[in-house]
């Protein structure tokens, strides 16, 4: 059956699954699993004690998984992470479907986790194929203008070549770019996480295998959601249970 979405928005399910009165155990499950992550117990394994212990469906289970790190993860994060008041005259290199898709999802009411490294992460996923919705040119317009407003110098996009469309979205990007005057470079590559682990420039993503990687990054989703995005439906799991912030 062909994808006839016209939004990045919520799964019918999602409003009861991550309703407020879920919320504690869905902390409490992150809490766990990420204490049994820090003592180095194998991945699949421990999110399965864990969605057991708190009976979470495999939506709930996705969102601890995204949400979760280790301590050493988190703390090793924390050391590489740009602030966005260090940015001003800067390159950085965007992981283009992560942020993206993030941004899509937030301004079109899909539930946004905020996660245990402070990264805000969705629950979207293309399978192999990106389709194109009503609010990609206004994600891309809002990311476009948070760049040039923090004095971004330039920025390079990465893109999955082996993802359907991403041709297409190249050239979209390219055309806002060049309509806006944004000094922005767009590329297709096989493994865009081969290249954004290695590179010198300052990354642009929320992907955990990139984060663990890479020499240093920005949290620009979170960071563009926070100051541009109002009413934005954002779980915050980095909480202990029971607690708020301050």
């Amino acid at each position: 059956m062909p994808d006839k979405r016209t939004h990045r928005g919520p799964h019918p399910a999602d409003e009861k699954l991550f309703a407020t009165d879920r919320i504690s155990d869905l902390q409490s499950a992150l809490e766990d699993f990420s204490l049994l992550r820090t003592k180095d117990y194998a991945e699949k394994s421990s999110l399965k004690l864990v969605g057991d212990k708190f009976s979470l469906t495999e939506r709930q289970r996705l969102a601890i998984m995204r949400s979760a790190c280790s301590d050493q993860q988190l703390a090793s994060r924390k050391q590489r992470c740009v602030s966005i008041e260090n940015l001003a005259d800067r390159s950085i290199v965007i992981d283009g479907y992560n942020v993206l898709i993030t941004v899509e999802a937030a301004m079109s009411g899909g539930v946004i986790f905020k996660g245990r490294d402070g990264c805000f992460r969705d629950l979207a996923s293309i399978h192999g194929t990106y389709r194109k919705v009503t609010e990609t040119i206004p994600a891309m317009q809002l990311i476009g203008e948070f760049l040039k407003e923090i004095g971004i110098a330039e920025a390079l996009w990465l893109l999955d070549s082996p993802v359907s469309n991403s041709g297409r979205l190249k050239t979209l990007i390219g055309e806002l770019a060049d309509e806006s005057d944004w000094n922005w470079e767009i590329e297709l590559l096989l493994s865009p996480d081969a290249e954004l682990k290695k590179t010198d420039m300052i990354v642009a993503s929320s992907d955990s295998v990139v984060l663990d990687a890479c020499k240093s990054w920005v949290n620009l989703a979170t960071e563009i959601i926070n100051k541009k995005l109002s009413s934005v439906w954002v779980v915050d799991l980095s909480q202990t249970a029971g607690k708020t912030a301050d």
